[in-house]
């Protein structure tokens, strides 16, 4: 074998390659299907609800504890911040739920969720009250437990960036 090849897949090894990508079994492509329009739920279930006043209300200690966000409330008033949340949760959305359509908008629209739930999820860290010492071990608090979720949902968003984007 010559130093070419060893860099250099050939043609055979690629058409392997890809044919082992298209054979996914039923249980992934449900994997891929339930974590997608999961995803697509949750971030329209809680869209929707940012144009509440009590989520409007529930979210404040959050974005203005934030190093990121805080700025927002210095901008705008405490609904409008959570609008423009909204929006932004619904618009990704559907941009994922397109996928049957176009890849590239789904790739969009993940990377929007991945934006956001590494907002989120940095509220961990920023958010008081999020982690509670208990005998030296730290606990989750209130905050922190509701927005652990916010982990897995960071996961599914990754994955269905990286699934959209092999696919355009």
């Amino acid at each position: 074998m010559d130093a070419t090849n060893q860099f250099f897949p050939t043609e055979q090894k690629l058409t392997k390659v890809m044919r082992r990508d298209e054979s996914r079994t039923l249980l992934e492509n449900v994997g891929i299907h339930v974590s997608r329009y999961g995803l697509v739920a949750t971030l329209l279930l809680i869209g929707v609800l940012k144009f509440t006043t009590g989520e409007a209300q529930g979210i404040q200690p959050l974005v203005a504890s934030s190093p990121l966000m805080f700025w927002l409330y210095k901008v705008f008033s405490l609904q409008a911040v959570s609008n423009l949340i909204g929006v932004i949760e619904i618009a990704v959305a559907v941009l994922i739920a397109l996928r049957p359509f176009s890849a590239r908008l789904s790739f969009v629209g993940s990377i929007g969720a991945i934006i956001t739930f590494v907002l989120t999820v940095s509220f961990l860290f920023s958010t008081p009250g999020a982690f509670q010492f208990s005998h030296g071990v730290p606990l989750l608090g209130d905050a922190g437990q509701f927005l652990i979720k916010d982990v897995v949902l960071l996961g599914a968003s990754i994955f269905t960036a990286a699934e959209a984007r092999k696919k355009y």
